[in-house]
């Protein structure tokens, strides 16, 4: 029997994604996420901690990542932990954890720009993101999360 590893974190990625192939050419994409929490003291003062997770994915769900995700972008991200453990050249132990990613959200892209405002294709850029994004997850298929349904029925 297998134990039970599984992880959900959701972020905002911190910078663009490196991508590379395996010597059989499968592809890997990595990236890291900055996961924010924020709460109060028992004094009543809010205070925030930030944590930062390594991200890596394979195959299909690699080669997405690898074009959708950008810095600053959010995503939701469901895996597993990897522990890696190696030695240094002087004989010390290191371990370090990372997420491998099973399956990946893409939050939409929100404009600081009016709504009204048109990409070159001529298309709103929320609405255009959720076109981005539905076309990303019908042709690899990935879910994708929608935080206003609403807005779908005016895209499609």
């Amino acid at each position: 029997m297998d134990d039970f590893n599984s992880i959900v974190l959701e972020g905002n990625i911190v910078r663009d994604p490196e991508s590379r192939e395996t010597t059989k050419g499968v592809p890997i994409c990595m990236f890291s996420i900055a996961v924010n929490k924020n709460y109060r003291t028992n004094q009543g003062e809010r205070r925030q901690e930030v944590s930062f997770f390594d991200i890596e994915t394979w195959g299909a769900l690699a080669s997405s990542c690898a074009s959708y995700c950008t810095k600053g972008r959010g995503i939701r991200v469901v895996g597993r932990l990897k522990q890696n453990r190696w030695q240094d050249t002087e004989g010390k132990n290191h371990s370090k954890i990372k997420i491998v990613a099973e399956h990946v959200d893409f939050k939409p892209r929100f404009s600081s720009q009016k709504e009204n405002h048109v990409t070159p294709t001529g298309i709103p850029p929320l609405h255009q993101e959720i076109t981005d994004l539905a076309e990303a997850a019908i042709a690899n298929s990935l879910s994708v999360e929608m935080k206003q349904p609403e807005l779908c029925e005016a895209v499609f």
